[in-house]
């Protein structure tokens, strides 16, 4: 008897379960296909591609996606339509006008897509918006003054003859080999002692832990944006590589271990002291000293939010920016030689960088103009970040009278803006001098966005934009790059732009007695 009603009661809760489970998928599905309604609806005087269930999704995926979008852009004047799925819509710009009105606002990010960065990043200046993003902004920027960014030239310069010298190794193998993951841990190294004060020479377990965490959780995150079935959290966290990511705590915990001991040195007044008498103070105590106009500084949360949106925006974008650079000098020898040739000249036999201590002085990097201006047509051909998104907190009204009401999504497609043809003559040829001073003063503001652009723009732009020019002018002064004809890259985005194959180049040491 017993027996039986338990029987009845299993049966019932299960029928119960199963019931319930099956309403709130309804519910779901009934949301998904009101939004998209919404969204489809908004975008209505916007003729785009065809497309079906999976949207544009799988075309996107595919190898040579990006200059497809390119092709679209040719189709369809100022923006398109770009459905990621069948329920995720975003309007695709690539013409300044309407980049201009939609990124001179300060609209936040779009949660569909940087909701899968919380996990990892949290809520840092990234993802927040509204009050608290304003007031974080405020709190990081002294960490990007003049006085700041110019004392890591140094721990630049460190870390990029420790990857040369590797790759002097490798250059006397007399073949190609792919520059990207040694780039790769280069920037990462500098980025965690100009974070947190360490880098290779200092590296312990958790150090090294950290390496991999933060290498892994990247890729990861790519991977999960860019398959459908993995947007859903609670598929997600079920599948192996949903409970991989989960694994990568060693970010985390690395993070939190590094504020707890430093806030308790803090507490030590010799500790302290030496730490204030530092020749330079990293970015992690920047933020422990960091206070708004009430006297309230930034939280536990908060500081390891903002160290992990730092470490994670810092080292892939720069990897990128680096690696696509090198292959543009490989690929155009004649300007890898007058780049070289302006090193030369400013450095003389130093393999090191002078700074004249103002702002308005001649220093080094701000000599190498023809070199800068290389660094930024790579950019132009090759953005380290393709695509950004936004969601629109009211309605915009762009230039050729179409509108969106507010809610709706925008991807700004900065690889597809950098090629349109209309503001770029000759978009395919790299061509330096598009950014001497006086064609920049011509060409529309918001034609040439690698950092976004705005009050949301990248606040680590100058960051990286020194860390360009250290590392790429002492690779120069040290090798010759030439392609490897047999493996060219083929260009993938992901979060960042990336390489599907790597990119591989031939280097010839430049050192006397190098046996080249």
């Amino acid at each position: 008897m017993v027996s039986t009603l338990l029987s009845l009661s299993v049966s019932h809760l299960v029928l119960w379960a199963t019931g319930l489970i099956l309403v709130l998928g309804f519910l779901k599905l009934i949301r998904l296909l009101l939004w998209r309604q919404m969204l489809a609806r908004a975008m209505d005087s916007f003729p785009g591609p065809p497309h079906w269930l999976f949207g544009h999704a799988q075309e996107i995926q595919q190898t040579g996606s990006l200059d497809k979008v390119v092709t679209w852009a040719h189709q369809y004047d100022y923006a398109h339509p770009l459905w990621l799925g069948p329920f995720l819509g975003f309007l695709n710009i690539y013409e300044p006008d309407y980049a201009k009105a939609v990124y001179s606002r300060g609209d936040p990010k779009a949660a569909d897509v940087y909701d899968f960065f919380l996990q990892w990043i949290g809520k840092g200046l990234l993802v927040l918006q509204g009050p608290k993003w304003y007031q974080h902004r405020k709190l990081l920027t002294p960490g990007f003054h003049y006085d700041v960014l110019k004392s890591y030239v140094a721990v630049f310069t460190n870390s990029t003859h420790a990857m040369l010298d590797k790759w002097e190794e490798k250059a006397r193998e007399d073949k190609s080999f792919d520059i990207f993951c040694d780039v790769g841990y280069m920037a990462l190294d500098s980025l965690m002692k100009c974070t947190f004060g360490k880098g290779d020479s200092s590296l312990g377990h958790r150090d090294s832990s950290y390496y991999s965490a933060v290498r892994d959780l990247t890729l990861l995150m790519q991977q999960r944006i860019k398959s459908f079935q993995y947007h859903n959290d609670f598929i997600y966290w079920l599948t192996p590589h949903g409970r991989r990511f989960l694994r990568c705590q060693a970010a985390h915990d690395h993070t939190d271990q590094v504020i707890r001991e430093r806030k308790a040195a803090l507490q030590d007044e010799k500790e302290q002291e030496k730490i204030q008498n530092r020749r330079h103070l990293d970015f992690l105590d920047i933020l422990l000293g960091a206070r708004d106009e009430n006297g309230i500084k930034l939280s536990d949360a908060d500081l390891r939010a903002e160290v992990d949106t730092f470490m994670f925006e810092g080292h892939d974008t720069t990897t990128s920016g680096i690696s696509w650079f090198l292959y543009c000098m490989a690929l155009y020898p004649q300007h890898q030689h007058r780049c070289r040739e302006e090193v030369c000249e400013i450095l003389g036999d130093r393999d090191s960088f002078q700074w004249s201590g103002c702002i308005a002085g001649m220093d080094d990097l701000v000599k190498m103009t023809y070199l800068t201006m290389c660094i930024k047509e790579s950019f132009r051909l090759y953005p380290p970040v393709p695509q950004v998104y936004r969601q629109l907190s009211k309605p915009v009204n762009f230039v050729d009278g179409r509108s969106l009401p507010a809610g709706s999504l925008i991807s700004l497609h900065i690889y597809a803006l950098h090629r349109n043809s209309a503001v770029w003559p000759d978009p395919e040829v790299f061509d330096p001098l598009r950014f001497s001073s006086e064609n920049v003063a011509r060409r529309h503001p918001f034609a040439f966005m690698p950092f976004s652009a705005g009050p949301r723009n990248c606040i680590g732009q100058q960051f990286a934009m020194n860390e360009m020019k250290v590392v790429t002018a002492l690779c120069l002064l040290r090798f010759e790059f030439a392609l490897d004809p047999l493996q060219l890259p083929v260009k993938m985005p992901q979060l960042i732009l990336r390489s599907k194959n790597g990119i591989h180049l031939h280097l010839k040491s430049l050192r006397l007695g190098s046996g080249k």
